[in-house]
């Protein structure tokens, strides 16, 4: 007799149907990704069973993880590849820089693309490590606890920059640590809500062009170029 599917499985594809008919993910490697990363692992034990409900959900720290609707429009806009690097700022609990490593450097082959990501509560960096260990990320994502808003030069040029706090302003070692002809998203505007989420490209030449894609709700962007704490 074959196994069941259990409840989780069952959920997360139902939010997975709707988010499909919604128009919010297409991708089939946003959607590969989407199934591959439990997000069950990402949130803490007694909200396991809210895990695909599309709202977002505490994760200690005053912060929360995103709705998931939210998660797959970000990885829509990136774009990623197998193989590309990518810069998180805001890791929170790990879910979306697993779900980027996904896509980048697929669990089932050899490490190629990686995704670093930055978290100024150090209690949220160690959760967010454990989680991405049990999940099967820690070779394909390195959570760095430091200040977002500058960035992280050591692992520069990116390939992809996201950012998922608001920002009074996109912070500019952000678009210096950005490589030629590639993109970085960020919501942008009020530090409470609502904000509207940016698209930034930097062509070939180094110049940039930027580009509101739709209203968010976001928590504000801390540090040295975003909103004082």
């Amino acid at each position: 007799m074959s196994e069941q599917p259990s409840d989780l499985t069952l959920q997360k594809e139902a939010t997975l149907k709707r988010l499909i008919a919604s128009n919010y993910v297409s991708s089939p490697e946003v959607i590969r990704a989407y199934r591959a990363v439990p997000r069950e692992l990402f949130i803490p034990m007694h909200l396991r069973n809210k895990a695909y409900v599309d709202h977002p959900l505490p994760i200690g720290e005053k912060q929360t993880i995103s709705a998931i609707h939210m998660c797959l429009i970000y990885l829509e806009y990136l774009q990623l590849e197998k193989g590309l690097k990518v810069l998180e700022v805001g890791a929170g609990s790990g879910y979306h820089a697993a779900l980027c490593a996904e896509i980048v450097s697929p669990t089932e082959e050899p490490p190629s693309g990686h995704v670093y990501t930055i978290e100024r509560k150090a209690k949220l960096v160690e959760f967010a490590k454990e989680n991405l260990e049990a999940a099967g990320y820690s070779d394909r994502v390195t959570v760095i606890l430091a200040d977002g808003t500058l960035g992280y030069a050591p692992g520069a040029p990116y390939d992809r920059v996201m950012v998922a706090a608001a920002g009074p302003k996109i912070p500019p070692a952000l678009i210096e640590q950005l490589a030629e002809g590639v993109r970085l998203l960020i919501p942008v505007g009020r530090r409470t809500y609502y904000q509207q989420l940016k698209l930034l490209e930097k062509d070939y030449e180094g110049k940039t062009h930027s580009k509101g894609l739709m209203g968010v709700a976001f928590v504000p962007l801390i540090g040295e170029e975003g909103w004082s704490s």
